[in-house]
């Protein structure tokens, strides 16, 4: 059961009726590719990524290759090819899958420009005024981009909020509504140790926050 606080932040100029639900999946616009490496173990990932570490050291600084790195990649390749693996063929693929991978993540999707919509997320606070956050990131996760890498750009929305919203926290789960924005940009993240620029995807006026616990 979810206890709901809703804080209307300016009059909503659309009816009940209009308004999208999204889900995170509903941001990614889908890129249809057949990606080999998913279907790999964990144990012959290491393997191949241990042939392709070497074989780098092999021409940068071919002397520091040791016997053992040497029996270590031969053992591994050994165990891939018993296993029906075509690790060479793998590698041939492996800038081509890391491109269609990055377009994955910033493929946004253009028909939702100027929808308002409705969804879930957590807040990454960006900007305070009297105590109310005026700017955040609304991310899936809790400890994106501070305790884990960012999301992809299409897994992020950059929230304004005209009045300010009194947070409880940083990573407060909440469901945001307002008029949706196609327009990638990069907003600027400060973090003890410095700062870090986000990829983000989407841009949304809010017009209500629901602030909810379980």
């Amino acid at each position: 059961m979810f206890f709901v606080t809703v804080v209307t932040l300016c009059a909503i100029g659309a009816g009940a009726s209009q308004i999208v639900q999204l889900e995170w999946s509903d941001l990614q616009q889908k890129i249809e590719f057949e990606d080999p490496f998913t279907k790999l173990s964990e144990e012959q990932l290491l393997h191949l990524g241990t042939y392709a570490r070497i074989e780098n050291l092999k021409e940068k600084a071919p002397d520091r290759v040791t016997p053992a790195m040497q029996a270590e990649v031969n053992e591994g390749l050994r165990l891939l090819k018993s296993e029906g693996i075509d690790f060479q063929d793998l590698l041939a693929k492996r800038a081509e899958i890391t491109e269609l991978r990055k377009q994955q993540g910033t493929a946004v999707v253009t028909e939702l420009d100027g929808k308002h919509i409705r969804m879930p997320g957590f807040a990454l606070p960006l900007e305070y005024s009297d105590k109310k956050i005026t700017e955040f990131l609304l991310v899936p996760w809790v400890g994106a981009c501070i305790h884990t890498p960012p999301p992809p750009p299409n897994q992020i929305v950059y929230v304004k909020v005209e009045n300010g919203y009194k947070t409880n926290g940083m990573f407060e789960p909440i469901w945001v509504s307002g008029e949706l924005v196609v327009k990638p940009l990069t907003k600027n993240l400060y973090l003890k140790d410095g700062s870090a620029d986000i990829g983000v995807g989407y841009t949304l006026v809010a017009d209500t926050i629901s602030s909810y616990q379980q």
